[in-house]
């Protein structure tokens, strides 16, 4: 008999069927046996009647313990009351091995313990939906690029100099030739990725030095990083918004079985739709000051002003025309305002913090030789970025989005270790 999926029960109602997976709990009633078998794309309820099943199948109801794996062959049978939808009625029964008493139990447990056995936690119904959502983000924002002519640029892992900030970079001997870092961001390939074909993107694992506790930061996360020739920062704003519109909609409309189970309130989601709002760093500082925040002009947000901002809007938004010594040194100044950067950073609603920055960038090469200078960081090391500037230089502009803190707030989750698989933060690099 063919192995079936449970998503996929719904396509067998009526016929016999082979489903592997493992126990996820079991109760009894009379000459009954209740069964719920996980099979990593759902689970459903499987039923045993005495004398239906040879007595051996019957007896290993008893040796079932969390976790056990099984196999189970049976009638599809449609059932609203049942888990799913759908419930198996019994013929046949393998079991292939007894778990060892499982350590997390349907009891209340503490998150330190959970994290510690994070490879055993990946199982519960709540993971296993947060990872289901991660999985569409993921393939909706490849869809999204892929489906607007966008080639896929991957940039290096281990770079000769900062991106940004030379005191949050993970730094490693690269045989003779000194030091490498860990890349904070693959924006800088990505620009002579965009100057060769137009509009690109890179996707892949960065990481971040900074000895952050709190609930928004992990040290290695994936971002989503696009970039396009011949584009401002307006335009820029444009792609955003309809990125980010993309992306939500698409996992409302694929993964609400999930964000039901995480009790998900859809309301800020279903707003995600453009135009968003777009104010300036200067408004963004009269929202703090009317709101009682003691904030001073220059200093960057907070996590604490980013959620006082983002509470005035029922959708993200867009905050552009930051002071510039705040900002990377490879971000374009304002002509009309020397002072201000051509940048923009996009908050989440709900206090999630900041969900895309990104730029118009520098396309001068004597401004960003003397940016280089301003900010301390080795010119050798980005001699091959100058020469971007040199041979047919354009305005371009692209941002950033960070994979993980997206899955937060679209979960609706408290902290951004339930994001990642194997989150790695300060103080944890297990299991």
């Amino acid at each position: 008999m063919v192995r079936t999926y449970v998503e996929e029960l719904d396509s067998h109602v009526g016929h016999e069927v082979r489903l592997q997976g493992w126990l996820y709990n079991k109760r009894s009633s009379g000459r009954i046996r209740f069964l719920l078998l996980r099979d990593g794309t759902g689970i459903v309820q499987c039923v045993m009647a005495k004398g239906q099943v040879p007595e051996e199948a019957f007896a290993a109801f008893d040796r079932l313990s969390q976790e056990s794996s099984f196999s189970v062959s049976g009638k599809v049978r449609k059932d609203d009351r049942a888990p799913g939808g759908f419930e198996l009625d019994v013929t046949e029964l393998e079991l292939y091995q007894t778990a060892a008493e499982y350590p997390i139990t349907p009891k209340e447990h503490g998150v330190e313990f959970l994290v510690d056995r994070r490879h055993l936690w990946l199982r519960s119904a709540r993971q296993h939906s947060i990872m289901r959502v991660r999985h569409r983000i993921i393939r909706a924002i490849r869809d999204f690029f892929d489906g607007r002519g966008f080639t896929l640029i991957d940039s290096p892992i281990l770079t000769p100099a900062a991106c940004e900030g030379t005191t949050t970079l993970f730094e490693t001997d690269y045989f003779d030739l000194g030091k490498a870092y860990l890349t904070q961001s693959g924006q800088l390939y990505a620009e002579a990725g965009a100057m060769a074909f137009g509009k690109v993107y890179c996707f892949g694992p960065t990481f971040r030095a900074e000895k952050s506790k709190t609930r928004r930061h992990l040290t290695e996360f994936w971002m989503v990083e696009p970039e396009v020739a011949f584009c401002d920062l307006e335009q820029d704003m444009d792609l955003a918004e309809e990125f980010l519109e993309y992306v939500v909609q698409t996992v409302l409309k694929d993964r609400a079985e999930e964000l039901k189970t995480l009790e998900r309130n859809m309301k800020f989601l279903q707003n995600v739709k453009k135009p968003l709002p777009r104010i300036t760093y200067d408004e963004a500082v009269e929202i703090l000051k009317k709101n009682g925040v003691n904030f001073e002009w220059g200093n960057d947000f907070g996590g604490t002003d980013e959620t006082v901002i983002s509470q005035q809007f029922d959708r993200p938004v867009m905050v552009h025309h930051y002071p510039a010594k705040i900002k990377a040194f490879y971000m374009k100044r304002d002509s009309k305002n020397p002072d201000l950067a051509l940048a923009v950073d996009v908050l989440a609603p709900e206090g999630y913090g900041e969900l895309i920055g990104g730029s118009q960038r520098e396309d001068d090469h004597e401004t960003l030789v003397k940016r280089l200078e301003e900010y301390n960081l080795p010119r050798e090391a980005f001699e091959w970025y100058l020469d971007l500037r040199k041979y047919g230089s354009v305005p371009h502009s692209g941002f950033g989005l960070g994979l993980e803190r997206t899955v937060a707030w679209i979960c609706g989750l408290d902290h951004i270790r339930e994001t990642s698989p194997f989150p790695r933060m300060i103080y944890r690099i297990t299991p």
